[in-house]
């Protein structure tokens, strides 16, 4: 396979798992994922050309916190439905102590950590983690609840 198809490979891997298209996609690597699917280490690269940029704030780019536990909640996601939940989505059901502790711009990475906390039938429980240059930008904790693809 040649370097160029080998590198889209990723994102492809992604598209197979998570539902989420552009805009609304992001998550743009994942680097790990536990065998057992517990937890998983993915990568979201913020561009200046993210569409939410212009109006948050116009003359102070600043990623969403939404967005960051949106982020989170995909990494999230990529981890548990690659592990035999065909046919299934992750719902955002709730979010809990959730800390913001410092601002993601354009030009930052965001390492996003994910472990699974709990799961009782189709509700589950994430800790979840985004750092940037290895500082904590955001942490907390993320309720999802399985429910059917239709």
């Amino acid at each position: 396979m040649s370097d160029a198809l080998d590198r889209t490979r990723p994102l492809n891997e992604i598209r197979k798992v998570l539902p989420h298209r552009y805009p609304f996609l992001l998550v743009d690597r994942i680097l790990e994922v536990s065998d057992d699917g517990k937890k998983a280490v993915a990568i979201k690269n913020v561009s200046a050309n993210e569409p939410f940029f212009q109006g948050h704030f116009p003359d102070l780019a600043v990623m969403p916190g939404v967005l960051i536990i949106e982020a989170l909640a995909q990494a999230g996601g990529a981890a548990l439905l690659g592990h035999g939940s065909e046919g299934k989505l992750a719902m955002l059901a709730g979010v809990d102590n959730f800390k913001f502790r410092k601002p993601v711009v354009p030009g930052d990475t965001l390492r996003l950590e994910v472990e699974l906390v709990r799961l009782r039938g189709p509700i589950g429980r994430i800790a979840a983690r985004a750092l940037v240059d290895g500082e904590v930008a955001a942490e907390g904790e993320i309720t999802f609840a399985m429910v059917p693809k239709t």
